[in-house]
């Protein structure tokens, strides 16, 4: 398989822009670089274009490694015949490869192997040759097989396993199982139906008499039975009328009705059916159904994930946040138009102690003191109650104070887990969601990267998909995120600079201890003195740093400080320099 051609062709893409791109990934550089820096290189891939590109390209390696594997494995044993050969050559899936290697890996014995074991692979031989007028020879060669052996005690048990040797002959043909998978997707269905004891009103009580076409179910259906089979409310399977999949079978094994053994090699065919193949395809179309499910919702939860840290950051403002509660009362946190926890409480105006006259008193008090500009309410318990004595309170306050209702989801996460504990360790957990509250709104992606993805309530089935796959897609829209609208290099926890690109915990965390021991980088130049900070690094990482108040202006844009050169040339063939770019005098730039 050409890799490059392959990929090209699938993204429609031209062989030489793919190469370049896959010579750029190979040689170590980030996807944001890539996307941000490299588009003359890429003729300008978008991210997601480069991750489908770097997933297709790792699949693929995957598969040629496999298919190598199992020519070796299958010449070592002297089983690689040409039209295997080309068949594995010609495959284009590692579902493929695995399914031309199936019947020849090492498995336990089977009811075929115990048969061959008895002397029985000749008798079924004479029983696949059809021959006409043979029923007293096929008795003969039976009752021999029964007189030769000390575990064959009745003609009946001889022909059975035969009938065994034959029926797993079949199920090993690729043209078969094919045919039958094939057939299953054409006419199956997904089917549930109620488990034994499976309660009446249960939230998976659509599902006790479901049957949905396959080539129409929707993903998050298999998810949802998947989840209730899961649970023990549902039997899940695949229906599909046996006449179409028998006949299909007898038609691929050419049985000849009038051969004296046709009974007995349709009760092979039944058997080969009903035990061998129908359940391994069963397996195999619902492994595929719950990969093609998962992908989607993944992909789904990702788009979710990017909206919510893409939301507008509300700079420049005080905010108060709100924990909701009741019995423990509800929290709250005012930080300052950078994030700095100011002040805290706790009030009760909720049931059971519903104080709500000292808690509009407290809630008053930090609004003047501190001088709040908006209230973030988060969403959960006692939302509503709270948001009305909110409105109730600020009829009250002498400045005009605005609420908004805040997801919350991931608050409580973040509060127990050990970068909250180490970013304030005098606080409780309840303090600490108060201050995540409000600092979401302030700057939703600072904020939010703080938690793990899966614990931000991105999707419905998010606990139902393969956890890997979602951590790695989530993680990877963070750092997109991340990326595309850079950060403070003087302000960034080390939590936040992971994510960037060329930069991982250790590094990240270097970054910070040096800022702590030396002070604010005056230039990004300044990120080589940090301990194991390398010219790699330095190439992914520089240019989705900025620095406000750099020396240099360039420190706090996204031009690359490789490009420096070419930006100042430019700007002075304009008779302008870099001190414009702060300045505001590119507004004055010509049209070119």
């Amino acid at each position: 398989m050409d890799i490059i051609e392959t990929i090209a062709n699938e993204l429609h893409l031209t062989k030489d822009q793919t190469q370049r791109t896959v010579d750029l990934i190979d040689d170590g550089n980030t996807i944001p670089f890539i996307a941000r820096y490299r588009k003359e290189v890429t003729g300008a891939l978008d991210d997601t274009t480069l991750r489908t590109l770097q997933e297709r390209l790792q699949y693929l390696r995957n598969l040629e490694k496999r298919k190598e594997e199992v020519v070796h494995a299958l010449s070592e044993r002297g089983k690689l015949t040409d039209t295997l050969l080309n068949a594995l050559t010609a495959a284009q899936t590692l579902s493929e490869v695995e399914e031309l290697y199936r019947p020849y890996k090492q498995k336990k014995k089977t009811r075929a192997d115990l048969a061959r074991e008895r002397g029985l692979e000749v008798l079924a031989k004479r029983l696949s040759e059809q021959l006409f007028n043979d029923e007293k020879n096929l008795m003969q060669l039976a009752q021999q097989c029964v007189a030769q052996s000390d575990e064959i005690e009745t003609i009946e048990e001889a022909f059975a396993g035969a009938q065994d040797i034959i029926a797993e002959e079949i199920s090993n043909r690729s043209d078969v199982r094919k045919k039958i998978y094939d057939l299953t997707m054409k006419y199956g269905f997904l089917s549930s139906k109620a488990a034994k004891n499976a309660q009446e009103d249960s939230v998976y009580q659509t599902y006790y008499d479901y049957a949905e076409k396959l080539s129409a179910v929707a993903q998050h259906r298999v998810l949802a039975v998947n989840r209730g089979e899961k649970d023990g409310f549902l039997k899940v399977s695949i229906l599909i009328d046996d006449a179409i999949v028998q006949r299909a079978i007898a038609a691929l094994v050419h049985i000849d009705s009038s051969a004296s053994s046709a009974a007995y090699l349709q009760a092979a065919v039944e058997d080969s059916y009903t035990r061998l193949i129908a359940p391994s395809v069963e397996r195999q179309i619902r492994s595929e159904l719950t990969q093609a499910a998962e992908q989607g919702a993944t992909k789904i939860f990702a788009e979710n994930l990017k909206n919510l840290l893409m939301q507008a950051p509300l700079k420049g403002k005080t905010v108060l946040g709100y924990d909701p509660g009741y019995r423990t009362g509800c929290k709250l946190a005012v930080v300052d138009a950078v994030g700095k926890v100011l002040d805290t409480a706790v009030i009760y105006p909720t049931k059971p102690k519903e104080d709500i006259p000292n808690s509009a008193k407290t809630l008053l008090r930090l609004i003047d003191q501190y001088h709040v500009d908006v209230i973030a309410i988060g969403n959960g318990t006692a939302s509503g109650e709270s948001e009305l004595f909110v409105a109730q309170t600020l009829k009250q306050a002498q400045s005009d104070v605005k609420y908004v209702i805040v997801s919350e989801a991931g608050a409580s996460v973040y509060s127990a887990s050990k970068l909250g504990a180490e970013e304030f360790p005098d606080f409780d957990v309840t303090q600490r969601s108060a201050v995540s509250i409000a600092r979401r709104l302030q700057d939703p992606l600072a904020e939010l990267v703080k938690i793990d993805p899966k614990s931000i309530g991105v999707g419905q089935y998010q606990h139902d998909v393969d956890q890997s796959k979602l951590k790695k897609s989530l993680d990877q829209t963070v750092e997109n995120c991340v990326n595309l609208v850079g950060v403070n290099l003087n302000t960034a926890s080390s939590h936040l600079l992971t994510y960037i690109s060329g930069l991982g915990p250790q590094l990240a965390q270097n970054i910070v201890n040096y800022r702590a021991e030396n002070g604010a980088f005056s230039s990004r130049k300044e990120l080589m003195k940090v301990p194991r900070m390398g010219a790699k690094a330095f190439e992914q990482c520089a240019g989705f740093l900025r620095i406000p108040d750099a020396k240099n202006p360039l420190d706090n844009t996204a031009v690359h400080p490789e490009a420096y050169g070419a930006v100042e040339k430019l700007l002075a063939h304009f008779g302008l320099s870099v001190d414009d770019v702060k300045s505001g005098g590119l507004k004055e730039l010509p049209a070119l």
